[in-house]
């Protein structure tokens, strides 16, 4: 049986109040839900297996994504949330596709534990691995190679960074604010923290690789080359709606 003070969230809160609030709340109302319920507990872990396997027919959002990075965090000290997340979730919560045969997981399991730096490393290994072996060998890429790029990929990588940032990076993040500064580099550069003033951010001790970090602060792209390949990246047809 299930002690319902595993965790203090649940002091003032049963397990089907909990279960009523996560299942029939607005997204924001969930999102501050289960931003109090970090710490866990065997009644919270539950209730929030019980949520992702009824969300699971549906593409995932910034709130399963909140869901899972509680429970991947949990499952060191629980068998049962383990047993869970392997049986349920072997690959994560985003559908890894890949037009190219490139394995995901690896990125995906960066970017469940937080480790924003090597994931941003990973993903451009995995970019390079979309444009071909020389891209690969010379570790950057060409604008050109750029719309070449399945769209599959595309969306496979935005989703892991979206999912995994409480929807805070990503490809389209970085799309969107682009747009909203009207394609205005130097306007989007100090807005996503990448520079201050005249002076670029430096690499890496100048970035921040974790949540506190402004809306699209990651993942990279090397501006040293110019703009071509962030721009060809943020025009890519892989982000235009059906």
């Amino acid at each position: 049986m299930t002690d319902l003070t595993t965790s203090p969230q649940l002091d003032l809160m049963s397990a089907d109040e909990l279960r009523s609030q996560l299942f029939a709340g607005s997204e924001k109302a969930q999102f501050q839900l289960l931003q109090t319920l970090t710490q866990g507990g065997e009644t919270v872990w539950d209730v929030l297996m019980e949520f992702l396997l009824k969300q699971q027919s549906h593409p995932p959002s910034v709130v399963e994504g909140k869901v899972y990075q509680i429970l991947y965090t949990a499952h060191p000290n629980s068998e049962k949330v383990s047993t869970f997340l392997q049986t349920h979730f072997p690959t994560g919560i985003v559908p890894l596709k890949s037009e190219a045969g490139i394995d995901y997981i690896p990125l995906q399991k960066l970017l469940a534990e937080q480790n924003f730096l090597e994931a941003d490393k990973l993903s451009l290994q995995n970019l390079c691995e979309l444009a071909g072996a020389s891209a690969l060998q010379r570790k950057w890429l060409y604008f050109s190679e750029i719309e070449r790029f399945p769209t599959t990929d595309l969306h496979t990588l935005d989703a892991l960074w979206r999912i995994h940032s409480e929807g805070k990076f990503g490809y389209s993040i970085q799309r969107e604010l682009w747009l909203g500064v009207n394609k205005n580099w130097d306007k989007l550069w100090p807005k996503i923290g990448w520079r201050t003033g005249r002076n670029w951010t430096r690499y890496p001790q100048g970035f921040t690789w974790d949540l506190t970090a402004p809306k699209g602060h990651l993942p990279l792209s090397n501006q040293l080359r110019g703009v071509r390949v962030i721009e060809a990246l943020l025009s890519h047809p892989a982000w235009l709606k059906s």
